[in-house]
């Protein structure tokens, strides 16, 4: 599922907020406190004892865990230099081990890995449940790295520098305790840092706003300031582009999760202002800058419309020379998804109807051309793997009933080399996949996809997800969890392109922003009854699943369109808009939904607080909210104080909470297992039907 997403990998706790005063559960926001953890067993006793019990939901577990844990998956990797590297989880290594292995051995079926780190034991050695968060390598010997470490999988993360030539950690290498950090290397001996420094360090978001630059072999409190920025801002970050000729530092200050200002610092520690809207997004790739719009943009006699890529020359636009080209103009139905640089070209992930298109660029010319053979329904993106050096791209291909794909390209070529094909994990004989457009209220036309029985069965039933915010799109995907748990018992799934994601772009997002929220919900609800006029499904046979912001996007339908659905699932969601913003990181979000505390914006905020819109009259759908105690992004607060208060209405509900997992709510293959199977098992007993599994 999309989560709601973290600043350019930053993580920090922000403070503990006050609890609100006239609250009767706001005891359950002590996240750690003995009552509260004493609730959240009680109810987890419950879920184990009446949903997650018995061989068939045992065998639906292992089912799931099966295709985890497999072997047979395609090992992911990322190039740094001349090896590629992956991150790998399996029964035996629960934790993960990071690995790396030359081109030609990662082609061999079965590669001959050079383990970096062994996670499970590094866990062990030191008695801390580690989940790995990633790794920031030094450029372009890619010797040494900065490994972040999270305890139970929070986004606060330790962080220690590892050499790669040694597989070890270095001694007396650079190390910052636990803390949401943002780091990034300036050379072997420096790196920049934005951490918890103390008092006054983090922003009321939680994250840092104070970057500074810290060199090896001295104290941290001695590291240079180098950009310090403002309480309310979102965040600060510092980094060095360490493209060999092109080196550069900048600073971005986040004024809100969509605003920045981008500076070049100068080496004499002056910054440069990059003149270009706050909201637009900046790429710096050699000679070039990318600018994508967010919103209109009008440079001398010429108005850039929203969605737009533009290109010009890094070193003449800061001279004040505005020679922009559009290298991408958005249409009705196309729009930007992503781009990627290779040594020589720009390659562009393009959506059209929710159908992937990609273009490749030249420099310089702007020729293009497209990737072609690409299915229409399934989802495909290419991508550089290191433009430092040549014109390598890894093209990926999946889709609902189709196994992921990875492929190799050598532009300008477009012939594609299958690296590795993802096993089959379910039959796909007697399924298919569609794809629909619904009306919402207002008129607009959404898309959705339906993947299933080409025949079905009259007891089929159909589960309905989506997310609907901060331009995250919702593409179609290979899950053989989900192939298994769900549609191997010969039902639905639909997925749902609301308005808030990014399918048709910023536009598409923007319009269901702050007092437009409900726009989205209203898509959702459109989409249901659109799957029950064409006879996919029925009310009481249709659940409903979402988690993060699609969580909100399930307490909203829960509580606002309760007779559309025969059940509910919502995962780590948010659910009290009142008191969002003083939650975890919910003060990063203001610019997505509205600030609480001030009472014109609370006015339309309310009207999609599911927490404050609870009602003991209403009949709703039973609804099962899970969650994990170590997500500091959301929290786990909301969803227990909505379970409370939904169960001291009468109302049908059950809440299970996982220990571990972060915002991911699962911290290894096992709790995610457990996470789905629970999922299917919850929905098909509540919508009627008993468990299945397929192997």
């Amino acid at each position: 599922m999309p989560f709601l997403p973290l600043l350019a990998a930053i993580a920090g706790a922000a403070h503990p907020p006050a609890q609100a005063d006239d609250d009767p559960y706001a005891w359950l926001e002590q996240v750690h406190g003995e009552r509260a953890l004493a609730w959240v067993r009680a109810r987890n006793a419950e879920v184990e004892q009446e949903i997650a019990a018995g061989p068939r939901f045992e065998a639906l577990t292992a089912s799931i865990r099966e295709v985890l844990d497999s072997k047979a998956k395609i090992p992911m990797v990322v190039r740094r230099g001349s090896f590629y590297y992956n991150f790998w989880k399996d029964e035996a290594h629960p934790r993960g081990l990071w690995r790396r292995a030359t081109l030609a051995e990662y082609r061999k079926e079965q590669p001959a890995w050079e383990t970096l780190l062994d996670v499970d034991a590094l866990a062990a050695a030191g008695h801390e449940n580690w989940v790995w968060e990633g790794a920031v390598c030094l450029r372009p010997d890619y010797r040494r790295c900065l490994l972040r470490l999270s305890r139970g999988g929070a986004d606060a993360v330790v962080v220690r520098e590892f050499d790669l030539s040694t597989r070890a950690f270095v001694p007396g290498g650079f190390t910052l305790p636990e803390a949401k950090t943002d780091v990034a290397w300036r050379d072997v001996d420096a790196i920049y840092v934005g951490t918890d420094f103390g008092p006054g360090s983090l922003t009321t978001s939680g994250y840092p706003r104070v970057a500074k630059l810290w060199r090896r072999g001295t104290p941290l409190a001695e590291a240079k300031q180098v950009f310090e920025g403002k309480p309310e801002d979102v965040s600060v970050s510092a980094y060095r582009d360490l493209t060999p000729g092109f080196e550069r530092d900048f600073v971005t200050r986040a004024l809100d999760f969509f605003s920045s200002q981008k500076f070049l610092l100068r080496p004499d520690g002056q910054l440069a202002r990059i003149e270009i809207p706050d909201d637009a997004d900046l790429d710096v790739e050699r000679e070039w800058m990318l600018v994508r719009l967010r919103t209109a943009w009008t440079v001398g006699a010429t108005t850039y419309p929203s969605g737009t890529l533009l290109a010009a020359r890094f070193d003449d636009f800061l001279a004040g020379k505005r020679d922009l080209v559009v290298v991408f103009a958005p249409t009705a139905t196309a729009a930007l998804q992503a781009w990627s640089w290779t040594r020589h070209y720009l390659i562009l992930d393009i959506l059209d109807d929710v159908r992937s298109r990609i273009e490749i660029l030249t420099p310089g010319a702007w020729t293009r051309r497209d990737l072609g053979g690409l299915p229409p329904l399934d989802s495909v993106h290419a991508y550089g793997t290191d433009a430092d050096v040549d014109d390598e791209a890894f093209v990926t291909r999946e889709g609902f009933l189709t196994p992921t794909t990875l492929s190799r390209v050598e532009l300008p070529s477009e012939t594609q080399d299958v690296l590795k094909r993802n096993p089959a994990f379910f039959d796909t004989t007697e399924l298919a996949v569609r794809q629909f457009f619904a009306r919402s209220k207002d008129g607009t036309r959404v898309p959705y996809f339906v993947v299933g029985p080409e025949h079905p069965r009259k007891d089929a039933l159909t589960m309905l997800t989506g997310y609907g915010g901060f331009e995250v799109s919702e593409l179609p995907f290979y899950d053989g969890g989900t192939g298994r748990g769900w549609l191997a018992g010969g039902d639905f799934l639909a997925v749902a392109n609301i308005r808030g994601g990014g399918e048709y772009g910023p536009a598409w997002h923007q319009a269901a922003l702050k007092a437009n929220r409900p726009r989205a919900y209203e898509d959702f609800a459109a989409v249901a009854r659109d799957l029950v006029a064409r006879k996919i499904t029925s009310r009481k046979r249709l659940g409903i699943y979402g988690g993060s912001n699609g969580g909100l996007l399930m307490g909203n339908m829960l509580t606002e369109y309760p007779r559309l659905f025969g059940a509910v699932v919502c995962g780590v969601p948010l659910l009290d808009m009142k008191r969002y913003t003083h939650l975890s990181a919910g003060a990063s979000w203001i610019a997505e939904y509205g600030d609480p505390d001030k009472p014109d914006e609370w006015a339309f905020i309310r009207k999609f607080s599911p927490y404050q819109n609870a009602r003991a009259d209403v009949r709703y759908p039973p609804v099962l909210f899970f969650t994990s105690t170590r997500d500091d992004r959301v929290g786990p607060v909301q969803a227990r104080k909505m379970a409370a208060k939904l169960l001291a209405m009468g109302h049908d509900v059950r809440f299970y909470e996982n220990i571990e997992g972060g915002h991911g709510a699962a911290a290894n293959n096992a709790e995610l297992a457990f996470q789905k199977a629970l999922r299917y098992a919850y929905l098909r007993a509540r919508l009627g039907k008993p468990t299945r599994s397929s192997r």
